[in-house]
């Protein structure tokens, strides 16, 4: 966009993982929780006693989660941008939009039309036509700056509209001429349409219609330039507003410390379940690795009902992103348990083809389509999947001179797919532990960029798509221990160290 010929943009957009530290640094050992930290300014405050939340502190809490969770998305989403969206004409907000504006353009063509014209509100169209172009500028572009407000001085256009002496169409291809200069290329064909547009108030129209797009280019922008700064930034800064945020409302770390509690009462349950030591009177709770407990919230997370239960505070900025993870998982669940279901009634003989496997793959992909919304007949679904299957099979059968399913086979193999729903399927229940498996092995790595972990069986078919949701899901939560470590460990230390003081958490402490 050229705002400034001597403005030169940084578009080399620093990776999120770049800028963040190995995962080592989000590692809470024993010690670390149950030590004493010295209280610091830069840690998170202890748990306060309950108070007194006023409006403006709400309020004021309010706009720091706003601010912290805009640059946490534009940080970490490359594509992340502003649109401009008209309100749709049917709706009621769109009717009224449009009733006024036309009336108003109506009232500006009878006035212009007047034997004299009357030029009040043309006049205090350009004043407002001056001031958004302005608001393009840099601080360095004097030159034009001055060359607007001399054009556009709105006592100098009253003037000469008091002698009868003002070009209205002469100003207004000024104001294109200077929308050409300052727009991005994008917008080359709206201004060449604006200069063929003759009437004037429909000229009038389209300039501010063009002007709102350019608003929207110059936000994003902004947004490209400010992205390698807020990256290479961003953990000092969630953490600090939400710091800010936790004075302003004691009680914003309620759901995030109920989370790591679940965490701990599944992992004494696992403990007292496999080992015959104390536990079950909550006395072996200090044995638990605050690091395990941690790790085993974050799988919880694949598992969540985004739509039922609150998301923990710590994990409001990523919610859409861990949402559409666990819904992604759903369908990959669905099918590697399909691909697994008719390998073992067919035989890998056939199974095992050279991209057979994918066109399975493909079918049960395209009929799971829109299978986390709430209408999607997903029984149905599955039936189609089992009856194309069987066609698909018999088809490869065939080819090969081998004889085809007979229907009691097809019946068995439409019947076993479409029992996947069924809750305690043995064959979804499978396939759910190695995918929960192999995304807590991402957890435990140093570094997934380094190498990825093995896929367990079963899985195969769809590994390509699972290392990718894999690889999205551990810099999610490598990049949420960085922020929130030190406030995690305050919480551990209570819940798991009971006998150590809650003071404030050093952050160099609790974070390796």
């Amino acid at each position: 966009m050229p705002l400034n010929d001597d403005q030169n943009s940084d578009f080399d957009s620093s990776r999120l993982s770049e800028s963040t530290a190995s995962s080592s640094d989000s590692e809470y050992s024993r010690q670390s929780f149950t030590s004493d930290s010295s209280s610091k300014p830069s840690s998170p405050a202890s748990t306060s006693p309950p108070k007194t939340v006023t409006f403006d502190e709400l309020m004021a809490a309010a706009r720091n989660l706003s601010n912290l969770t805009l640059a946490h998305e534009i940080a970490v989403n490359e594509n992340f941008h502003m649109e401009h969206v008209d309100l749709p004409q049917n709706s009621l907000e769109g009717r009224v939009k449009q009733i006024v504006h036309k009336a108003f353009w109506d009232h500006l063509e009878s006035e212009l039309n007047e034997d004299p014209p009357e030029y009040h509100h043309a006049i205090k169209l350009f004043e407002e036509i001056k001031e958004t172009l302005l608001s393009f500028l840099t601080p360095g572009a004097n030159r034009i700056r001055n060359q607007i407000c001399e054009v556009l001085d709105a006592d100098l256009i009253r003037q000469q509209a008091e002698h009868d002496a003002v070009d209205i169409l002469g100003l207004a291809n000024y104001v294109i001429n200077t929308m050409g200069k300052l727009c991005a290329p994008i917008r080359d064909d709206d201004i060449k349409q604006l200069k063929a547009t003759v009437n004037i108030v429909e000229l009038f129209r389209q300039i501010f219609h063009v002007l709102d797009l350019m608003k929207m280019d110059m936000v994003n922008y902004t947004i490209q330039n400010i992205r390698p700064q807020l990256q290479r930034n961003l953990v000092d800064y969630e953490r600090t507003k939400f710091q800010e945020i936790l004075e302003e409302t004691p009680s914003a770390l309620d759901l995030t410390t109920e989370w790591i509690k679940e965490s701990i009462k599944d992992e004494l349950s696992v403990s007292c379940e496999t080992s015959s030591s104390p536990g079950a009177d909550g006395s072996s709770k200090p044995n638990l690795s605050p690091t395990l407990v941690l790790n085993n919230g974050y799988l919880k997370l694949l598992q969540w009902d985004y739509q039922k239960k609150a998301i923990p505070e710590t994990l409001i900025t990523d919610e859409v992103r861990l949402q559409k993870l666990k819904e992604k998982l759903n369908e990959l669940q669905i099918i590697a348990c399909v691909s697994l279901i008719t390998s073992n009634m067919v035989g890998t003989a056939i199974v095992g083809l050279p991209d057979f496997a994918d066109k399975l793959k493909r079918i049960s992909a395209v009929l799971l389509e829109g299978m986390n919304k709430e209408k999607f007949d997903l029984k149905e679904a599955l039936n189609t999947i089992g009856v194309q299957i069987c066609s698909e099979v018999n088809r490869s059968l065939s080819e090969r001179g081998f004889p085809t399913l007979n229907m009691e086979i097809q019946n068995s193999l439409v019947g076993q797919i479409c029992s996947i729903v069924e809750e305690e399927n043995p064959i979804s229940s499978l396939i759910d532990k190695r995918i929960q498996l192999y995304m807590k092995s991402l957890l435990t790595l140093p570094s997934i960029q380094k190498c990825m972990p093995v896929i367990p069986g079963g899985l195969a078919v769809i590994q390509v798509e699972i290392e990718s949701i894999g690889s999205q899901y551990a810099s999610i939560v490598n990049f949420n221990k960085q922020v929130y470590g030190p406030f995690y460990a305050n919480i551990l230390r209570k819940l798991l160290f009971s006998e150590a003081p809650m003071g404030k958490t050093e952050t160099g402490d609790s974070t390796n």
